[in-house]
């Protein structure tokens, strides 16, 4: 019974060979054939599908190559204009961010850079790596390399208070570029350690960048002995000295010593933004006073004093008995106690500073041996107010 159900089935009779070969041709060719054809397509497809996101950016882009084969840019722009015109609106968008020469507000930005890209400039200043111990082997990084022939009327700087020489440093004034300046030359007799540190600290002043109320770093001789540091001169040196020559003349409204109240607060305005700024880079000052600031023709004062700033960074951070030896009435309790100096320590310094210039240089605490002075403020008690200070102030 099951053999006729088969035979029912089978549309070719038994002996008619060219109906079975044709069925067979029907089921084992030309069907999978299709089905091959069908799956072929939709693999084009998932493929045109995944390829065509990653051609649009390279196609749009394109052209921005073509800056380098165009000597004109003008022919360039006038170029890439015409080709636009062919595209649709949203292309025509595209395109004219990537090709064309971004503008900042009216201002054409500088080339190879896209300010949609979020592109950032070197500076042409480094930012120095904040508590970093210099590196011994590195020269000066940005100072203007300098030449002997560019100095004129160099004469031997007389001592201060505020700028002192060392066996390995000898002091000159002199002029250059029209301006006064003073040089920092290193003896020939210094050895390779001192020439290293010379040039480490020149390096390590160039790094903090230029600022309104810091003395300017004008260059450095650093190619061929004697190897320089070239920095600006202010007309009338330390602020300790001025203060002093100020009570000395007291010659009325006229002399330039003339330090009001008004007078008073600019200069401490600006000894406060300089130290803002060492703050800003990770520094701590550590000796602010009177004679670490230097006073110019114009009464503009700059804060100096930077050698006890690299001195602490090239040994790591720590204090240094010297340093507070030098100005031990300056320094804030913490530091007489031998704990860590901080910003705040320069705040307390910062007070002291304003106490000379109210009082015209008055030493502070002039009663008391440097010893007895922490004991004297564990007690609570602290500067008193100098006759000359008005309610005001």
């Amino acid at each position: 019974m099951s053999s006729n159900s088969t035979e029912d089935d089978d549309p070719c009779a038994p002996d008619d060979n060219l109906c079975i070969t044709r069925t067979h041709l029907q089921a084992v060719i030309i069907v999978p054939t299709l089905l091959l054809f069908f799956t072929l397509v939709t693999l084009l497809f998932v493929f045109l599908r995944q390829y065509c996101p990653e051609r649009r950016p390279s196609h749009i882009t394109a052209p921005q190559n073509n800056n380098h084969h165009h000597s004109n840019p003008h022919h360039h722009h006038h170029h890439h204009h015409r080709r636009q015109q062919h595209h649709h609106r949203h292309h025509h968008v595209s395109s004219h961010r990537h090709t064309q020469r971004p503008h900042l507000q009216g201002i054409d930005a500088p080339p190879g850079l896209n300010p949609l890209e979020h592109e950032v400039l070197p500076l042409s200043v480094q930012p120095v790596q904040q508590n970093v111990k210099p590196n011994v082997s590195a020269p000066p990084q940005v100072t203007t390399e300098r030449h002997h022939g560019a100095f004129s009327q160099v004469t031997a700087l007389p001592l201060s208070v505020y700028i002192k020489a060392n066996d390995a440093v000898t002091l000159y004034r002199g002029r250059m570029d029209n301006r006064d300046v003073v040089l920092r030359v290193l003896k020939e007799t210094a050895t390779s350690s001192e020439k290293q540190h010379f040039l480490n600290f020149a390096s390590f002043v160039s790094a903090l960048g230029p600022h309104p109320f810091l003395p300017a770093l004008l260059g450095v001789v650093s190619v061929q002995p004697p190897l320089m540091i070239v920095m600006e001169e202010l007309r009338h040196r330390d602020l300790l000295g001025f203060l002093w020559r100020c009570r000395q003349d007291n010659t009325g409204s006229g002399s330039s010593c003339d330090m009001t109240e008004k007078r008073i607060f600019i200069m401490a305005g600006q000894v406060a933004s300089a130290l803002d700024y060492l703050h800003s880079k990770g520094y701590v000052h550590g000796n602010v006073g009177a004679r670490s600031v230097l006073v110019g023709g114009d009464l503009t004062v700059k804060l100096w004093g930077l050698g006890s700033v690299y001195r602490r960074t090239a040994r790591g951070g720590s204090l240094g008995e010297v340093d507070v030896m030098e100005m031990r009435k300056w320094q804030a309790p913490e530091v007489l106690a031998r704990r860590a100096m901080s910003k705040s320590s320069d705040v307390w310094s910062f007070g002291i500073l304003l106490y000379e210039m109210v009082s015209l240089g008055d030493p502070p605490f002039a009663e008391l041996m440097a010893a007895e002075l922490l004991q004297h403020l564990q007690r609570g008690k602290h500067l008193s107010r100098p006759p000359t200070c008005s309610n005001t102030l």
